[in-house]
């Protein structure tokens, strides 16, 4: 693949501005210069040749330019589009909107023409729409959307090994019959036999219950998620039935992170910092009777001054322990859900924009599209192990993984 290279040239006056001047206006004008150096350097590459270059490969000649306005979040640019003489100038400059930004200004619009949003959110609507728009326009962008992200979400899966499956659920507010009620927003990541770590699902739904939790497993199995031995989640109940009913001999690990959270709510604040030190030794440590053995030793000395949360730590133990079965090179990686939370970081970093959302269906379409970016970004990142490594320890491991599913289940089931 050519790499085309780009030059940009900045006057004196202009280095003075960047170094000296309002940092937002200098600011500006470098990505205007960044900008029009890329459509620039596109049009050579169409054209076959630089400017003034006389050469056989020359394809067409250039007929001046024309301005266009890209309103972004640092404010609207002014770039200057080349233009040909015969063929059309195409450019990625304009196409490259991410679908999260372009979701997360239709939810914006969304609450301006609906009279419900926030001084913040008019003010960026302004700056990057202009003062007028019409419902039809808005409209449209918003089905062009969610016709992308539904297509995403009900995509089939074919996964027939995806041995590990991390699920979470989010709340956001939202509009509904003209009151702000809690909405639920489910995802799930699998890994699959090869390392892969993929976004396979997520949904709205009005709470996390049997139902939502069942209805959101039920369509990722109907959709070909097959071969799960392990879910990594918090201790959500509705969750754990929902494992048992659509992936029987598939194993719980409660998120350690998730756990000791729960533990330290329940601690006094003198010894939340010495509690968290000793959970972290015990969930580090190489065997599980080794694990059990500093669990007895924190039971013994904390009972006395944090009963509630030795309670806690005693009755989910050995749920948090079930990634004790996988090979110790494997267990960092799969005793949490912390690639979903570093998802639901990004969600509610886009979400604090917004506050509350005009309406459930733009929850869909912007956390939705975050979903998806993050899913392209892990594409691109090392496979958490090799295909041939996973099937070394397979035989090994999945005999223990279901005969702990099946006495979680047994467990559930007296509950």
């Amino acid at each position: 693949m050519n790499m085309t290279q780009v030059n940009i040239t900045l006057s004196h006056e202009e280095v003075l501005q960047v170094l000296s001047g309002n940092r937002d206006d200098a600011f500006k004008m470098l990505v205007e210069r960044i900008l029009n150096a890329v459509m620039l350097a596109e049009s050579e590459q169409q054209l076959g040749a630089s400017m003034h270059e006389r050469t056989e490969d020359r394809q067409d000649y250039r007929n001046g330019i024309r301005e266009r306005i890209l309103n972004t979040r640092i404010g609207s640019l002014v770039l200057e589009v080349p233009r040909h003489r015969n063929q059309p100038f195409h450019t990625m400059v304009f196409e490259n909107y991410q679908r999260s930004e372009a979701s997360l200004i239709a939810t914006m619009v969304q609450m301006v023409i609906a009279g419900v949003s926030t001084r913040k959110v008019s003010k960026v609507v302004e700056t990057l729409c202009g003062t007028s728009f019409s419902k039809s326009t808005v409209s449209e962008l918003c089905k062009k959307l969610d016709s992308e992200i539904n297509a995403f979400k009900t995509r089939p899966l074919n996964m027939n090994d995806a041995p590990f499956l991390m699920v979470d659920a989010t709340y956001f507010k939202a509009r509904e019959n003209h009151r702000i009620v809690s909405k639920a927003f489910l995802v799930a990541l699998a890994i699959t036999s090869d390392g892969t770590r993929e976004i396979v699902g997520f949904d709205v739904f009005d709470a996390e219950d049997n139902y939502s939790w069942q209805t959101f497993f039920k369509d990722l199995k109907s959709r070909g998620l097959e071969g799960v031995h392990m879910v990594i989640s918090d201790a959500h109940k509705s969750i754990l039935r929902a494992i048992t009913k659509t992936y029987p001999d598939a194993a719980w690990q409660r998120c350690q992170v998730h756990f000791i959270r729960n533990i330290l709510e329940e601690t006094p604040t003198r010894f939340k910092e010495g509690l968290k030190t000793e959970l972290r030794r015990m969930f580090s440590a190489s065997t599980i009777d080794e694990a059990r053995s500093l669990r007895d030793g924190i039971i013994n000395d904390y009972s006395p001054v944090a009963d509630k949360a030795v309670a806690i730590l005693d009755k989910g133990f050995e749920d948090a322990m079930t990634v004790m079965q996988l090979p110790e090179w494997l267990r960092t990686k799969l005793r949490s859900s912390n690639w979903i939370e570093r998802l639901n970081r990004e969600f509610k970093r886009r979400s604090d924009v917004i506050q509350i959302f005009p309406n459930a269906a733009s929850i869909l379409r912007l956390m939705g599209a975050v979903a998806i970016e993050y899913n392209d970004q892990m594409s691109m990142k090392q496979r958490v192990f090799a295909e041939k490594t996973f099937n070394r320890i397979k035989p090994e491991v999945i005999p223990k993984l279901k005969d702990i599913a099946s006495s979680q289940q047994a467990l559930l089931d007296a509950a």
